[in-house]
């Protein structure tokens, strides 16, 4: 792929600290629209958080709400997070939660809490159905997933199975609004200007819940997911929470 490099100038992103790893990064687009080979190139570097794309007063604004909103959803939806747990385990026995290794902020792993949809050895399944999968590019995504269970449908199309992620948010590993959280093998194979989704927290939503979602092409996802980290601002991230509901209302999901 073609890059165009900065030429005459002081390279951008100096004082930034490097991700163990990664070979190069994008800078941040100036402007939206701009395709993936118009990004300018730096070596080993994501911003810090708090640098570059959002600054010190934004990041503990966006902290504090993750947290505030984070326990005040955790303890209104109590019921509903029981009453889908006894759900599972009556219906398709233990384990009730399903836990998976992300990548987030800086290139750091965590385990991403979701109510388990599939059948328990899932993983283990997957490589049978790669030639089933209907996404172009580093992702997995089959409608009549034979793995999941019929309880695990609905819970996915109304993105239910979500819900336990606001533990993620709480301890600060995702944040209420963001980009999709990739898994690993997906980072492995990124092409270098899929790399800067990793410079904002994932998000339980993000733009590509509430206009990617059922989009069948991998860089469509992580395009918006670029947009979202170009054009973040606070009241964007209520514009999408407010977008989300109508998007989980119509079980849009997969």
């Amino acid at each position: 792929m073609d890059t165009t490099r900065s030429v005459g100038r002081s390279r951008p992103g100096a004082g930034c600290k490097r991700l163990p790893g990664a070979r190069r990064e994008l800078r941040p687009s100036p402007r939206l629209g701009r395709s993936p080979d118009e990004y300018d190139e730096i070596d080993d570097e994501y911003p810090e958080p708090g640098q570059g794309y959002v600054g010190d007063a934004e990041t503990l604004l966006r902290r504090s709400i993750d947290i505030i909103a984070g326990v005040i959803g955790m303890i209104l939806l109590a019921p509903l997070l029981g009453a889908i747990a006894l759900a599972i385990l009556i219906r398709d026995g233990r384990p009730i939660f399903y836990r998976q290794t992300r990548v987030g902020l800086q290139g750091r792993r965590f385990r991403l809490i979701k109510f388990r949809s599939m059948v328990p050895d899932a993983e283990g399944m997957l490589d049978a159905l790669q030639s089933h999968n209907e996404i172009d590019g580093h992702a997995f995504k089959m409608s009549a997933d034979p793995r999941v269970t019929k309880l695990g449908s609905f819970l996915r199309r109304s993105s239910i199975d979500e819900l336990p992620q606001l533990w993620n948010v709480v301890v600060g590993e995702m944040s209420l609004v963001g980009p999709r959280p990739p898994l690993p093998r997906e980072v492995a194979a990124y092409d270098i200007w899929h790399r800067r989704r990793l410079s904002m927290k994932p998000g339980i939503t993000g733009l590509w819940q509430v206009e990617g979602r059922n989009l069948a092409e991998f860089d469509r996802w992580v395009q918006k997911d670029l947009e979202y980290i170009d054009r973040w601002s606070p009241w964007l991230d209520i514009q999408i929470l407010l977008r989300t509901i109508p998007a989980v209302i119509r079980a849009e999901g997969r």
